[in-house]
């Protein structure tokens, strides 16, 4: 598959592609800022069951990621991710219907966070699998930025919307829209072209559990994604931490009203625009490697200014630590992305995606909910503190062998790794 001349946006399918999960995005970014809102605002909930609602969404990776991963591997990607659109659209739907009978829950909130997030899993992994067989090898890490670069431009319109419906129309009229996104989505994956190779099967039926065993031991064993899947966690962890306390921070230490909310968080998600410009000619001018740790190192310590933020102007100072992180953090997802996809191997692509992010998206909920623990024997403050503070040093991970003094990430495995890879042993992995 040759890409087209002058760029993948030329390109009907990748523009579709790019279309629906950019919507998609958009309305997911709605959610984040409406769904907290509706708990605080709405149902008065407090900071810990606040974290425990961001967690809902990430406990499907823990309960079913690895599984999940095998299933991708041996069915059509493009079906399994319109149906995740669907479930999704009708599941956020019935929260404004709820409401609007007056019959809403906190237990409804955290049935529909949990199932959305089941629906967001498997389209996760089926999306990774999906994008080779739409954009050529040699068009992944221009598709990845590209994706990237929407992805936080679609946090900023998205996070900004969220804070302006919920003032306007109230916090669960984002919901709403969000589902409308859901069903864009899915009409644009209906009007892809491409055709998507059918799996292949392995001579002989192999019991599942054989098959998740094999994606696993390929990324505990292969040296490059066994340091960037543990580098993930430990990030991932200490972000979804700190992200938990956010909204309750603003609005009950800063005094920031509810249609501010979304614009300052939108604010910090500029920073991931500029991570995905810029990953493509850092990475060109430095090695792929050696971008990816520059990053990061540079970035991590401004998330310290998050708890400096104050009332007034000094809300500006949460906002700026925001975009920096998101900087390092897209950035590196830039380069990543056309790394794994190019380095595991096609058939069992699924498989190391998922159990490296049962690794980093199981660290999510983990990390809501120590944000929320930390929160109520610290208080909020002092916890973002403590949080801000391990995650400056957290980049340090990326120093680690291999990745200390490459240049450049590599492009496929060892030759001595390709028995891992044969049906013979067993496994999964992340992103």
């Amino acid at each position: 598959m040759k890409g087209p001349r002058g760029g993948l946006l030329r390109s009907r399918d990748f523009r579709l592609l790019w279309t629906g999960e950019t919507t998609s995005r958009l309305g997911s970014n709605i959610t984040g800022v409406a769904m907290p809102l509706v708990a605080v605002v709405t149902l008065h909930a407090s900071a810990f069951w606040v974290s425990v609602l961001a967690a809902a969404a990430w406990i499907p990776w823990l309960l079913i990621g690895l599984p999940a991963g095998a299933w991708v591997d041996r069915m059509r990607r493009r079906p399994l991710m319109v149906a995740c659109d669907i479930g999704s659209l009708l599941l956020l739907a019935s929260v404004p219907v709820a409401a609007w009978l007056g019959v809403l829950t906190l237990a409804q909130l955290l049935i529909v966070e949990l199932l959305v997030g089941l629906a967001g899993m498997f389209f996760s992994i089926a999306y990774r699998v999906y994008l080779p067989a739409v954009v050529a090898r040699e068009d992944l890490p221009e598709a990845n930025a590209k994706l990237q670069g929407s992805e936080s431009a679609a946090q900023v319109a998205g996070l900004g919307a969220g804070g302006l419906l919920a003032g306007i129309f109230g916090a669960v009229s984002g919901l709403l829209a969000d589902a409308v996104t859901f069903l864009v989505s899915a009409l644009c994956l209906l009007g892809i072209r491409a055709d998507e190779p059918r799996p292949e099967r392995p001579a002989g039926r192999r019991a599942l559990g054989s098959e998740i065993k094999e994606g696993v031991l390929f990324t505990v064993r292969d040296p490059y994604l066994r340091v960037l899947t543990t580098y993930g966690t430990v990030t991932n962890l200490l972000l979804s931490a700190y992200q938990a306390l956010l909204t309750v921070f603003m609005v009950r230490e800063l005094s920031v009203g509810v249609a501010e909310v979304g614009w300052l968080l939108a604010g910090g998600s500029v920073g991931g625009m500029l991570g995905a410009m810029a990953a493509r000619p850092l990475a060109r001018r430095m090695g792929t490697a050696r971008a990816m740790l520059a990053c990061k190192l540079a970035t991590a310590p401004f998330g310290l200014l998050i708890p400096l933020a104050g009332t007034g102007w000094q809300v500006i100072l949460l906002s700026l630590g925001n975009a920096v992180l998101a900087l390092g953090v897209v950035c590196v997802n830039v380069i990543q992305a056309p790394f794994r996809q190019q380095y595991c191997p096609p058939e069992m692509l699924g498989r190391i995606s998922a159990s490296g992010s049962v690794a980093n998206f199981g660290a999510i909920p983990a990390g809501s909910l120590l944000g929320g623990v930390v929160a109520t024997a610290l208080g909020l403050r002092p916890a973002l503190w403590v949080l801000t503070s391990v995650l400056a040093v957290s980049s340090l991970l990326l120093l680690a062998r291999p990745l200390r003094g490459r240049r450049d990430l590599p492009t496929e495995p060892p030759a001595s790794r390709e028995p891992a890879a044969q049906p013979s042993v067993a496994v999964p992995q992340h992103t």
